[in-house]
């Protein structure tokens, strides 16, 4: 791996990729929509402001000389868009532009495609245990099947060329500079806000972005045959009370967890409209990454603890900051 591509560059989980890369010697192209959006990146890294992924159909120059690609960028899944709303959004960003990508890619001799999926093409809930990669994805709403048809057009483009490619799984993602619901709560755990999760007994996977980067770096680097799919976690589950005692801890407040039935959340979020919202935070959604880590001998660097300290830190840096 010498000379690589990164597409999603500016996104938290991008710009601590592109860091990594660098760090390793790494000559990197690092992609983002606007470069005033670009970060201040280490020798070795080079800025390509290429606007909106789904109007670019020339992916030529970008992709001369490279030996990997890392394509992490994506319509994210937002709650708002359930019920099948913004469905072509996300067909058009997540499954057109990878499929163009990595077509591109193999016809410019690409060796190693690695291609960042979710688990959420495995559904909202696990079925009563872990999920493996050999699992029969079932998405259900359109983030995940447009996931998933990415993933398919990977397999196709490896199938019809020489290049590898690796298809990474994760679950919930956190990390410095991590935004959304996980910054929502850990704002809401700073302010001292009681949250009526106390008595939620799930089990969650989840993953650091310190985790996940080295991850996908050893994906880029082993030997695989043809497209492969593969999960990461931090090799801890959690509860969703748990999570929120170890964020609380980081950030030096109590945990103020009321123990509301999950019963009686489930029948309030659906009044609300946020059922979608509430079985996030009360399904079980767990991934077994033993054969994973076999076949690429991997262990994740960091517990979730320090995952969750290294988080906390730049959360409350910023805070100080603003």
């Amino acid at each position: 791996m010498k000379n690589v591509l990164v597409t999603g560059a500016g996104g938290f989980l991008g710009q601590q990729l592109v860091h990594e890369l660098a760090r390793r010697g790494v000559s990197t192209r690092a992609l983002m929509r606007r470069a005033a959006d670009a970060p201040q990146f280490a020798p070795g890294a080079s800025v390509h402001a290429v606007g909106d992924l789904a109007a670019l159909t020339h992916w030529d120059d970008l992709l001369r000389d490279v030996d990997c690609v890392f394509h992490l960028a994506a319509r994210a899944h937002v709650l708002t868009d359930a019920g099948g709303k913004n469905a072509d959004a996300y067909r058009i960003n997540n499954e057109v532009v990878t499929a163009r990508l990595a077509d591109a890619a193999a016809a410019a001799g690409v060796s190693r495609f690695v291609f960042v999926s979710t688990v959420k093409v495995f559904g909202e809930a696990d079925r009563g245990r872990s999920f493996t990669a050999e699992d029969e994805p079932r998405p259900e709403d359109p983030y995940g099947v447009s996931k998933l048809h990415a993933e398919r057009a990977v397999i196709e483009a490896c199938r019809r060329s020489r290049m590898t490619a690796a298809i990474v799984r994760p679950p919930l993602i956190y990390g410095p500079g991590v935004r959304a619901n996980f910054l929502r709560l850990m704002r809401w755990i700073h302010g001292g806000v009681p949250l009526p999760l106390g008595a939620i007994d799930n089990r969650r996977s989840v993953i650091s972005s310190f985790n996940l980067v080295d991850f996908l770096c050893r994906s880029a680097e082993h030997d695989l045959i043809g497209a492969e799919t593969l999960l990461a976690t931090d090799g801890q589950d959690v509860s969703t009370p748990q999570l929120i005692r170890f964020l609380a801890a980081a950030l030096g407040r109590k945990a103020r967890l009321l123990p509301v039935p999950a019963g009686l959340l489930r029948a309030a979020a659906s009044l609300a409209g946020r059922s979608d919202e509430i079985g996030r935070l009360t399904n079980s959604l767990t991934l077994d990454i033993s054969g994973s880590s076999r076949r690429l001998s991997w262990n994740p660097p960091l517990s979730l603890q320090e995952g969750i300290q290294r988080t906390v830190a730049a959360y409350l840096s910023s805070v100080e900051r603003a």
